[in-house]
């Protein structure tokens, strides 16, 4: 039996399909469904339902529903632009939609390919996200190190752009490097932070230090689960496709070629690339698990045990997001 269709998995699930998300979200998937419709709600309801297994310890508990759907309307705005440049490769839309972290004055929707209506939306995503930050109580201490965190989210799906349009530049170092940061774990843990009223910044860098693992562990849940829908959309940036890629198993002429995908996807899933990124996962985990962490205003051993439940979400979850 694999592990997507176990009984364990599939109560995961259902615990999923059946999350009411607060009224916010529910109102931006409601007009994403509408304007883009590219995905389903699952995923939303997906990452709603996981927050609290990564959500920082130190975050205040009057303000842990509103964080939650902070990092929920966040998640949308990212997956809205990793699907356009992705995906569709569309590369002056997403230069337009990434000025709204980088240089919102410098916004042109004229130079957009999507309809004004995709575009307005997308800009909606961005503000509801921004307006809901209005009463965090330590915005200004970590806003600036937040939208430094989300222009390497952003430069993560350049480079997978770029991946996509140049398969033979694909490496795994640079899957790891650049891939990582589309997990958004560092503009999460900001976000956390601007409603942590008791962190030390003491504590900070070992913060962010563990961070580097934890989304590194969160980027190979991500490619196990998703990298077979991605092949089919065009997209092999994932590491068990550039790991192929690399080893010489397939070419950059096999993925490049609109027929076979299904064929392609046997072929490598028969070599087991799959098992090489869990035990690195396995590897990961076992490290951060034995280290010692001496932070004493947020809970860094729980941030890492709930990384094992955020792997089983995203085992649960393959082929439904």
């Amino acid at each position: 039996m694999s592990v997507e269709s176990s009984p364990e998995a599939q109560d995961l699930l259902e615990e999923v399909r059946t999350t009411d998300l607060p009224d916010r979200v529910e109102e931006l998937a409601d007009e994403y469904e509408r304007v883009c419709g590219e995905r389903d709600r699952f995923l939303w309801q997906w990452i709603y339902s996981l927050f609290p297994e990564f959500t920082l310890s130190s975050v205040d508990t009057d303000h842990a529903d509103h964080v939650r759907t902070q990092k929920t309307i966040l998640t949308m705005y990212v997956t809205i632009l990793d699907d356009i440049v992705e995906n569709d490769g569309d590369r002056d839309t997403f230069a337009e939609a990434r000025r709204l972290v980088q240089n919102p004055s410098a916004v042109d929707p004229s130079c957009a390919a999507v309809s004004e209506e995709y575009f307005s939306f997308i800009q909606r995503v961005w503000r509801e996200f921004e307006s809901g930050l209005t009463d965090a109580p330590r915005v200004d201490e970590f806003y600036d190190v937040f939208t430094y965190d989300m222009r390497q989210t952003l430069n993560a799906m350049d480079y997978s752009a770029v991946v996509n349009e140049n398969p033979r530049i694909a490496n795994l170092s640079g899957a790891e490097s650049y891939g990582a940061h589309n997990m958004v774990m560092f503009p999460y843990a900001a976000v956390d932070l601007m409603y942590s009223q008791e962190f030390d910044l003491a504590d900070y860098g070992t913060v962010r230090d563990l961070i580097w693992d934890l989304q590194e562990m969160a980027r190979i849940g991500n490619w196990l689960t998703t990298w077979e829908r991605e092949v089919k959309e065009g997209d092999y940036t994932a590491g068990i496709v550039v790991l192929a890629l690399q080893e010489g198993f397939v070419t950059p002429e096999e993925l490049e070629n609109p027929d076979g995908k299904d064929e392609l996807i046997d072929k490598i899933k028969a070599e087991r690339f799959e098992a090489k990124f869990r035990d690195r996962w396995a590897e990961i985990y076992q490290s951060v698990r034995d280290r010692e962490f001496d932070t004493e205003s947020v809970d860094l051993d729980a941030l890492v045990q709930g990384m094992e439940t955020v792997f089983q979400y995203h085992e649960a979850s393959r082929g439904h997001k």
